[in-house]
């Protein structure tokens, strides 16, 4: 007797196999665990594609893109490239999987389900819960899909609105996880009232969870509004067999999700109803194979299919573990080693060793050669300026990206198809900027930089596109009439980032007076009366 209550207690705190894919799931999304220790995140090709739950793509860990922030970036740069990869992938990840990524592999459904475990009175659905179920569909509607599509058809800019003013996983995985770093310490200028008021969200919406079954999903998720839409005729869910079904209804009474049947759209196939239905008539399933069916009572499964599926079970994970082991080997040691080896040549420092301030020699890599600029910088008017004798570089500088430092020299393409190399433009003040397309601030601050090129046409100006989404840059540029700036585009063959020590935030501007010494170098979004006041300083 002892012996079985003892094994009932171990079945009881044993994790189900729908738990462990959640945690594997979680762990495989955010396989980038160095990005914890270091405080960036991860920026490779893989970022370009979609994972299929809810996770913030600024996560420090986070190995792709959310897909719910990729659709917004997607409409608002649609007034110059259709969104079709991102429609398509939510389009396929919904016929084959539907709800069942909101009940399996979403690692903000796995948050939702820890915070409800503690022990509360909870509430339970009624016919309020499924009339708030549809407020999803609104959000959805609004945030996701009209406010970007507007804002950047409209205004040319970028504002991913659900993700900016709701989204408790960008506060709770991107903020919070970045913020908490102190390599990221000079990013708290961007804590302001959007960040107040969507921390207020998240803490609301998380002590809600306590109480409220999947609150975020039921009622405010418009991913989950999406793949509701597939759950209709998805690969993958909770399917019922008519000839078994006696029409009880107790499935839907024990459900905690809003459904009026189950694989409705608020059904997220967690197959619990498997386990409720007397009659052994509800199972999960992939087209016509069975993941899990009915294995005790009437209608049960036979044992040997209940064996082969088992077999299959421990040889699907056998896989999958083999996979989540080498992409954590892949994303902490193996890429970041090839990187390294692999780095370009343009991310070689090219000043010739100098004393610092103590007196002793400061060592540099030998010198790389880099194409020589076989243009001059333009004047405001369109032509071509003579360019202003290179001054001799401070010879007690060190070589490094801090203010007092002499900027480390490198050459790079430009968009429009000249070459731009940081040595010609000693004796003139140079400004870097480094931004991106789906950065707000960013676009916001350009034109300051193109009225100030306007106003003073003897300052050089380069405006580093960060490597993710760079292919999209010279289409977004193309109709914003900011022709005195000089445009480049980073990627992980350039290195243009890691060499100038750039950071993940963005923007963040390096200013250098006309020897190429750092005079400033910040995170923060700039006015124009703000840039005036650097040049001016930098150009004493």
């Amino acid at each position: 007797m002892d012996k079985m209550i003892e094994n009932k207690k171990e079945r009881i705190q044993r994790p189900g196999t729908r738990r462990l894919v959640q945690l594997y799931a979680a762990l495989l999304y955010n396989a980038n665990l160095k990005g914890f220790i270091d405080g960036h995140i991860y920026t490779g090709n893989l970022k370009a594609v979609c994972v299929p739950g809810f996770n913030c793509y600024s996560c420090p860990g986070a190995i792709a893109s959310c897909p719910l922030g990729s659709l917004q970036n997607a409409l608002n740069a649609a007034g110059h490239t259709a969104p079709w990869y991102v429609l398509g992938i939510l389009a396929l990840f919904g016929v084959i999987l539907g709800r069942t990524i909101c009940g399996w592999i979403c690692p903000l459904g796995l948050i939702q389900e820890l915070l409800h475990r503690i022990p509360t009175p909870k509430i339970r659905k009624s016919r309020v819960t499924r009339i708030l179920s549809y407020l999803k569909y609104i959000l959805l509607a609004v945030f996701v899909i009209a406010i970007p599509l507007i804002w950047g058809v409209s205004k040319g800019l970028i504002l991913p609105a659900f993700c900016k003013y709701i989204c408790p996983a960008g506060t709770f995985e991107g903020a919070v996880g970045l913020l908490q770093n102190p390599a990221n310490a000079t990013s708290f200028y961007q804590l302001g009232a959007v960040f107040t008021n969507k921390w207020v969200i998240m803490v609301v919406i998380g002590l809600a969870c306590v109480f409220c079954y999947r609150l975020f999903c039921r009622f405010i998720c418009p991913l989950g509004a999406i793949y509701g839409f597939f759950n209709r005729f998805s690969l993958t869910g909770v399917k019922v067999n008519p000839d078994r079904c006696n029409g009880c209804g107790l499935c839907v009474t024990k459900c905690r999700m809003d459904v009026r049947h189950v694989g409705d759209h608020e059904c997220i196939s967690c197959g619990k109803c498997i386990d409720t239905c007397a009659q052994g008539a509800i199972s999960l399933k992939c087209g016509k194979i069975t993941l899990r069916g009915p294995e005790v009572g009437k209608n049960a499964d036979p044992e040997p299919e209940i064996r082969k599926r088992r077999k299959a079970g421990r040889i699907a994970w056998g896989i999958a573990i083999a996979v989540l082991v080498f992409a954590v080997a892949w994303f902490n040691f193996i890429e970041p080693v090839i990187d390294r080896a692999n780095a370009p040549a343009a991310a070689v420092v090219t000043e010739q060793p100098a004393e610092n301030a103590a007196g002793t020699e400061t060592e540099a890599p030998e010198e790389t050669a880099v194409p020589e600029a076989t243009t001059a910088a333009p004047e405001a008017g369109g032509e071509a300026e003579e360019k202003a004798e290179p001054a001799a570089p401070a010879a007690d500088a060190p070589v490094g990206t801090e203010i007092g430092n002499l900027l480390p020299d490198f050459s790079t393409d430009l968009l429009s198809g000249e070459n731009f190399t940081l040595s010609d433009y000693r004796g003139r003040v140079v400004i870097i900027n480094f931004w991106g397309t789906t950065c707000a601030p960013c676009v916001e601050e350009l034109p300051y930089y193109e009225q100030l090129k306007v106003a003073h046409p003897d300052v050089e100006i380069l405006a580093i596109h960060n490597r993710a989404g760079a292919k999209k840059a010279k289409d977004f540029l193309a109709d914003k009439g900011w022709d005195h700036l000089d445009f480049a585009l980073d990627s992980k063959e350039k290195g243009l980032l890691p060499l100038l020590n750039a950071a993940d935030a963005m923007p963040q501007t390096i200013i250098l007076d006309k020897q190429g010494v750092v005079t400033y170098n910040a995170q923060a979004p700039l006015t124009l009366e703000k840039l005036e006041a650097l040049y001016n300083q930098a150009n004493q």
